[in-house]
């Protein structure tokens, strides 16, 4: 995000999953999540394991078109295109493995394991874009997952992307509302149902 930028939070859902209140850059006029919840029946060392799965989350988020590792100059980079719903067309996403995928870090703070995860957009000529794909090229993720005290683990998550193109208000104004408690949920299901191999 731009620097000297005012920013403004403002509380856009209460649900049982969390509280998610919107970001707005106003240099740019962008959106950003940041989301505090917690996460039933569903523990740390699990929520991480399932989020890092790439093969296991092509079964669960309904969102993902394709969503591939590749090998480029040493280093693993996750491919990921995103379902976006008729008009829009779909948008992907590079990440450098070092910051996103299997790359979490597990440290201690105060006596209590947090795992952190952190993903960052990042460009790679030996992906190119792809016809009619929108290439997401601001895109960040942080995502911090601690024990609730009980079965469950709390979460921090902050999101930014620049999706790019022209984004109508009602599309927004959904995913502020629905996208972040629904994948919430979504990830709460995937728990449920994920077997370790």
């Amino acid at each position: 995000m731009g620097t000297g930028s005012r920013l403004l939070f403002h509380h856009c859902v209460t649900r049982t999953e969390g509280k998610c209140s919107v970001l707005y850059e106003q240099q740019t006029g962008l959106y950003a999540h940041k989301v505090f919840g917690v996460l039933e029946d569903c523990l740390p060392d699990l929520l991480a394991d399932v989020y890092m799965d790439l093969a296991y989350r092509k079964q669960w988020d309904q969102y993902v078109k394709e969503l591939y590792e590749k090998e480029c100059n040493g280093e693993t980079v996750v491919y990921w295109q995103v379902k976006y719903p008729f008009p829009m067309s779909n948008r992907d996403v590079s990440f450098p493995k070092y910051v996103y995928v299997r790359q979490r870090r597990e440290l201690d703070f105060e006596g209590r394991k947090v795992h952190v995860i952190v993903s960052q957009s990042t460009s790679e000529p030996q992906i190119p874009e792809k016809s009619g794909v929108i290439r997401v090229k601001q895109y960040t993720q942080r995502l911090a997952i601690q024990r609730d005290g009980k079965r469950g683990s709390k979460v921090f998550m902050y999101y930014f992307d620049n999706p790019g193109g022209q984004i109508p208000s009602w599309v927004i104004n959904w995913a502020a509302k629905n996208g972040v408690p629904n994948f919430l949920k979504d990830m709460v299901k995937a728990c449920q149902n994920y077997r370790r191999t």
